[in-house]
């Protein structure tokens, strides 16, 4: 039998990436990501926003990247990655937590070509993310969509 665990969200960053380094000299950066499901309730008819929030964790060469890059709070991101479930327990007061957290695999930036974030070093991608596609012809503004 095949077992998956797979993630893919798109969102915008709820704050900048925060980047730590571990006792054994890995970096980590983390960050999080806001995801708004837009419906219609039922009872009155108006469209209401239900936003979830998801941490987001990536490691050693993506965490390099990521920080290079200094993605900040605002940015609008698609991340893959896997859910993770870890539990620790509070040395001072003793008490168990539970952490839901999103281990990045890939992302690949939302914004619009011409962002800060595609700019000067547009290699934002690579193995970890770009949107990949060739410039638009100038000549007709109907074909400057991406569909």
């Amino acid at each position: 039998m095949a077992y998956l665990n797979k993630v893919m969200l798109m969102g915008n960053l709820g704050k900048d990436a925060e980047v730590r380094m571990t006792q054994n000299n890995k970096k980590r950066v983390s960050f999080s990501l806001a995801t708004t499901r837009r419906f219609r309730n039922p009872n009155t008819g108006e469209m209401q926003d239900d936003t979830a929030w998801h941490s987001i964790v990536a490691w050693d060469k993506l965490a390099e990247r990521i920080e290079k890059l200094g993605i900040k709070k605002g940015t609008p991101l698609y991340v893959e990655g896997r859910v993770s479930y870890r539990q620790w327990n509070d040395p001072q007061t003793g008490q168990k937590h539970n952490v839901t957290e999103i281990l990045m695999d890939n992302f690949e930036f939302l914004a619009p070509r011409h962002s800060s974030y595609s700019g000067e070093n547009s290699d934002a991608g690579g193995e970890y993310g770009s949107n990949n596609l060739p410039p638009p012809p100038a000549s007709d503004p109907d074909e400057q969509l991406p569909f």
